[in-house]
Parts: C-alpha cells; sequence; structure tokens
C-alpha cells in the first residue's frame, strides 16, 4: 500500500510542478494556486508513504520519478529540448533510483 500512496504522490508531486510552469511567475494566480494544492496532497500521500518506508528511500524514488516524469511532460507540453548531457544525467539519475529499489535492503523500516 505505501508505494501506491508514493506513487499517488508522485503523480501529484509532478502535475503541482506543471502547474507551477502554467502560472506564468504567477501572473496567472489559478495554476500556482492549483500547485499549492497538489503540492499540499503530495506531502500528505508522502508522509502516509512514511510510516511505513524509509525516508531517504521514498525520497529517492520521489526524486528520480519525478524528475524523469517532468521532464517528459515538458519535452510533450511545451516542446523542451534536452541535450546529451542532460539526458545521460536523467538517465543516471532514474537507473539510480531503480539499482536502490531492486537491490537494497533499505526500503522498508
Amino acid at each position: 500500500m505505501h508505494y501506491i500512496f508514493l506513487a499517488v504522490a508522485i503523480a501529484f508531486e509532478v502535475v503541482a510542478t506543471l502547474m507551477l510552469k502554467q502560472s506564468d511567475g504567477w501572473s496567472r494566480w489559478q495554476w500556482g494556486m492549483g500547485s499549492i494544492l497538489f503540492y499540499a496532497l503530495a506531502g500528505m500521500l508522502l508522509a502516509g508513504c512514511l510510516r511505513h518506508m524509509s525516508v531517504g528511500m521514498a525520497y529517492a524514488i520521489w526524486a528520480g520519478a519525478g524528475i524523469g516524469l517532468v521532464c517528459i511532460a515538458s519535452a510533450l507540453l511545451w516542446n523542451q529540448r534536452f541535450d546529451g548531457p542532460a539526458l545521460a544525467g536523467i538517465a543516471c539519475i532514474v537507473a539510480g533510483v531503480g539499482i536502490i529499489t531492486l537491490r537494497s535492503g533499505v526500503v522498508l523500516q
């Protein structure tokens, strides 16, 4: 169940980040307010996840998945492009999260 909480928290955090971009520096404040709401929901779900998962592990998964998903979404929504070093760095982050998640024994408390 804690992985479901974490997955939904990551999804909400990604939505919040995309909404923050849409706010255009808060000139479109409705998007910014939506971002605050989704960040708050993400935080509550992350807190639920942390009852059963170590904070370091949860944050590693959160950060890696969030970076990957935000980069994909920004490429699709705003046609943002990433050069080779950026893609290599993102791949390293995602691979590191995969290694930690699949091979490390510190996932659960």
